[in-house]
């Protein structure tokens, strides 16, 4: 399997990770998130896809992190949903995983192409680098609001026993 077509199965990896998390949250504004996530690993993939046929395309700009501040600033989560969500951990990690390893397959195609391809290739694939570090630093504040709330009733409850 060549490079391209591998990053182009990463990025249909990452569109179904973001969908099966916009099925399972119970949480509107982050369904949202994880829907604007899964359509630009599709955005990608078209991309990736058009390189891999020695066509260059163009690529809109995401407006995913731009989207997230605003869902996180008028969310709303109620605390007995954020206590469902903490068994979700493990699927936001591998969400953040997705990202960087995509970041650094990027990377290194960059690096080679850099010496000996197309400048308009060096350029749209830097554009995809800086697209999943964005999706990166998304999904590693959902994980943060999640943990943090996990570790907040943790200490709670330690300070609880503490006191009996």
């Amino acid at each position: 399997m060549n490079i391209l077509e591998f990053a182009k199965q990463m990025e249909l990896d990452g569109k179904a990770h973001y969908e099966k998390l916009e099925r399972e949250t119970p949480v509107v504004g982050l369904k949202k998130i994880f829907s604007i996530l899964a359509a630009d690993e599709m955005k990608h993939y078209a991309v990736v896809d058009a390189m891999a046929s020695g066509v260059m395309m163009e690529m809109t700009d995401s407006t995913a992190l731009e989207n997230a501040k605003n869902i996180f600033q008028t969310m709303q989560i109620d605390e007995g949903l954020l206590a469902e969500m903490k068994t979700k951990l493990d699927g936001y990690r591998h969400a953040m995983k997705i990202e960087a390893d995509s970041v650094r397959l990027y990377e290194d195609i960059v690096r080679k192409e850099s010496q000996y391809g197309s400048p308009a290739l060096v350029s749209l694939l830097e554009r995809i680098i800086e697209e999943e570090k964005k999706h990166y630093n998304i999904v590693e504040n959902i994980h943060y609001l999640i943990a943090r709330y996990e570790n907040f009733v943790s200490w709670h409850e330690f300070d609880r026993i503490r006191e009996s």
